[in-house]
């Protein structure tokens, strides 16, 4: 009884600390806009200057007074950004908010980020199944002799992904034996991006993802799925979140988790 009571504080804890970054002032929740750049300068929504694509980078054009900076420098001028292909873009200061200029393949967007979005704004929470023991198992880890970039869809059509899967991990679900594809971390943590039978009803239908710790020395990995995880884009029209690798459904419907958020 006492595991179970410390689960559910556990994760309480945790749930607390995740809604609370979601409602950070230029987060997910923030965005208001995704714009694609082509080479001819132009306007977009209610942004000051002019914003074009140029050579897998951005040129932004602003006067001293639009209230637009970079790195803390006020543009007055033509000023180019250099994104980096599926990473997290540069940002831009306009007033209060935040312009990310990202770079997909060859693609370049503006992605508006605006603390007084109507999104944050009447963001009250996340919806989540009960916690459940039953759902904390142990998996099996098998590296890959090196990590490989693979190629997986996004939720933007005719838009490709490319992250890096370093290995696939077992682990028996509901009877059921499953293998994942996994994704690799920053500190040797590992991260599942599955589909499963509540994607599409319960949960958001492009998958969830689910961080773990870094695995054992004997491969073995500890998968909590109460706290598998909702992408931006199931918060979010303009977010550019990548789908699950090719095979990656488990068999059986995990409810556990987040769930698809109102």
């Amino acid at each position: 009884m006492t595991s179970t009571v410390d689960l559910a504080q556990d994760w309480a804890t945790w749930h607390a600390e995740r809604e609370n970054d979601l409602r950070a002032p230029h987060g997910w929740l923030s965005l208001t806009g995704l714009h694609w750049l082509d080479g001819e300068a132009r306007a977009y929504q209610d942004l000051p200057g002019t914003w074009r694509a140029a050579d897998g980078g951005a040129e932004v054009t602003a006067a001293a007074g639009d209230d637009v900076s970079v790195d803390g420098v006020p543009v007055d001028g033509t000023v180019r950004v250099e994104p980096v292909d599926g990473k997290p873009g540069a940002l831009v200061a306009v007033g209060e908010r935040r312009v990310e200029v990202i770079r997909r393949e060859e693609h370049v967007a503006l992605r508006v980020r605006d603390p007084q979005g109507p999104t944050l704004a009447r963001f009250a929470g996340v919806p989540a199944f009960p916690v459940d023991g039953s759902w904390v198992v142990t998996g099996q880890y098998t590296p890959w002799d090196a990590p490989r970039r693979i190629d997986v869809d996004t939720v933007v059509d005719g838009l490709g992904f490319h992250p890096t899967a370093v290995g696939t991990v077992r682990f028996t679900l509901g009877g059921e034996e499953q293998e994942l594809t996994v994704l690799g971390g920053e500190a040797g943590e590992l991260r599942l991006h599955f589909r499963d039978g509540t994607s599409g009803h319960s949960t958001y239908g492009g998958g969830r993802i689910l961080p773990t710790d870094a695995p054992a020395e004997d491969g073995s990995v500890r998968i909590d799925l109460n706290r598998t995880l909702n992408l931006p884009c199931s918060f979010t029209a303009y977010a550019t979140c990548p789908l699950p690798p090719a095979g990656n459904v488990v068999t059986v419907p995990v409810e556990a988790g987040e769930k698809t958020p109102v």
